[in-house]
Order: C-alpha cells, then sequence, then structure tokens
C-alpha cells in the first residue's frame, strides 16, 4: 500500500523527472523504494541539474557583457580574433554534440553562447567603425553553421573540428589575456561575464564526464576551464585600473 501511495503522488510529476533529470531506475530507486542515498542516482540527478542550470545561465551569461559595450559604444579591450576562436570552439562543440547524439542538458549552453559571441562579434565591428564587415561576419558564419550541423558535413570533419576546439581556446584566450596584458586593464570586459563562463566551464567537466562519458569533450571544458581561469585572475589583478589610467601615465611620461 505505501508503494501505491508513493506512485500515485509521485505520478503528475513522473513524466517531468524521467525527461529532464532522471532514468527510470532512479525514479524507482527515490520514489518507490525511497532510497534517496542511492550514489549513482544522485550523480546523474546532480549531473542534470547542473546541466540544466547552465543552459539557464547561459542565456544572459554574455548579456553583461553586449550591454557594456553597448553602454559605452566602445569595443576598447576586446580582441575580434579571440572572438573568431572563441566562436570556433563553440560551433565544433555544438555540431560534435549534435552529431553525435547528446542530451540537449550536455550542451545547450553552446547554443546561447554562440548567439551571443555572434552578437559581441558584431558589435566589436561596429563600433570599430566597420558596421559592414561586421554584417558580413554575421550572414558567412550562420551559412557555414547550417551546412555544419546538417548531413552534408562528414562525421569526420565535425570530430576534426572538435579536437581543434583546443588549441582554439588556448590561442584565443592567450589572445585576450595579451591584449589585457598590453593596455594594462581590461577595458570593456565584463567581469560578470568571465566569472559566469569560468564556473559553467569548470561544472561542464563533471556533466560531461557524467552525461557523456566522452574523454574528448572533458578535455575540452578542462582547458577551457584553465583559460577562463587565467582571465579572471587578470580581471581581479586589474580591478582597479582603467583606459584612462594608462593614458594618463602615457602623458605624464612625455
Amino acid at each position: 500500500m505505501e508503494v501505491e501511495k508513493a506512485t500515485s503522488v509521485m505520478d503528475p510529476l513522473k513524466d517531468v523527472l524521467l525527461t529532464y533529470f532522471m532514468p527510470e531506475k532512479c525514479y524507482d530507486e527515490f520514489f518507490l523504494n525511497f532510497n534517496f542515498l542511492h550514489v549513482e542516482c544522485l550523480k546523474i540527478v546532480l549531473s542534470k541539474c547542473l546541466g540544466i542550470g547552465i543552459i539557464l545561465g547561459s542565456v544572459l551569461v554574455k548579456l553583461p557583457q553586449i550591454l557594456k559595450l553597448m553602454g559605452a559604444k566602445s569595443a576598447e579591450g576586446l580582441s575580434f580574433n579571440s572572438i573568431l576562436l572563441e566562436l570556433l570552439a563553440i560551433t565544433g562543440t555544438m555540431a560534435y554534440s549534435i552529431a553525435k547524439g547528446f542530451p540537449f542538458s550536455a550542451w545547450g549552453e553552446a547554443l546561447f553562447l554562440m548567439l551571443q559571441t555572434v552578437a559581441i562579434g558584431y558589435l566589436i565591428q561596429h563600433y570599430g567603425g566597420k558596421t559592414f564587415k561586421g554584417m558580413i561576419f554575421f550572414v558567412i558564419y550562420f551559412a557555414l553553421l547550417a551546412v555544419l550541423i546538417s548531413p552534408l558535413t562528414p562525421m569526420s570533419v565535425v570530430t576534426t573540428m572538435q579536437a581543434s576546439n583546443m588549441p582554439a581556446v588556448i590561442v584565443g584566450r592567450l589572445i585576450q589575456v595579451g591584449t589585457n596584458y598590453r593596455n594594462g586593464h581590461t577595458g570593456q570586459l565584463s567581469a560578470i561575464s568571465v566569472f559566469l563562463l569560468f564556473a559553467g566551464s569548470m561544472a561542464r567537466i563533471f556533466t560531461s564526464i557524467q552525461e557523456t562519458g566522452d574523454s574528448l569533450m572533458a578535455l575540452t571544458y578542462v582547458i577551457s576551464s584553465s583559460c577562463n581561469g587565467l582571465i579572471a585572475v587578470q580581471v581581479l589583478y586589474y580591478w582597479n585600473s582603467s583606459p584612462q589610467a594608462p593614458k594618463k601615465k602615457k602623458k605624464k611620461a612625455e
């Protein structure tokens, strides 16, 4: 009788729980056997919750950066080449995950990060006085993306692109690190976006291992976390620096 009661109580939520949070065996462990300390199921649920949290957070993760650029009407301190390499890495992850049939909770943030990164790339060009070039970048990117995620693209190409994510992430982040170092400040780089990206990539190490078991995906996020962490350290180091400060120092030197 207790089992029937438990089943009837959870029935309205069962479909949602099975779709987004756990397999049926874990539903049975939790709500029929009342074994809430089942380690394997706890890991699955934690991974699913983190994945959904990362996806929800990714919808807004780069919004502070976009708003900062629009508010300042300047993209000073941001490297367009770094954005291109970041976009290459995000696109590779998204295309690889779609081709492999991984659950959306394992890679969904790549979709929202891609859209926001494209917007930032356009704004860098726009505020650099190259609006037309930004529009061309916009059109060409989405045309290439459509081909990449279509059946026309061989799996070998997608896998190679995912493997190239690691050098792309490293080089892209190092370009931004170098730009920050030369400028002596982080310019219009948003601290909120930087820290959210760092936290998200750290959490993705666990979820990619748990949900995909793909070592290539996991290694990509390990490298991404390390590089994001380096930029986060720079944000803290240059916290009290501003674009005007280096200019003032130069004037005094003259």
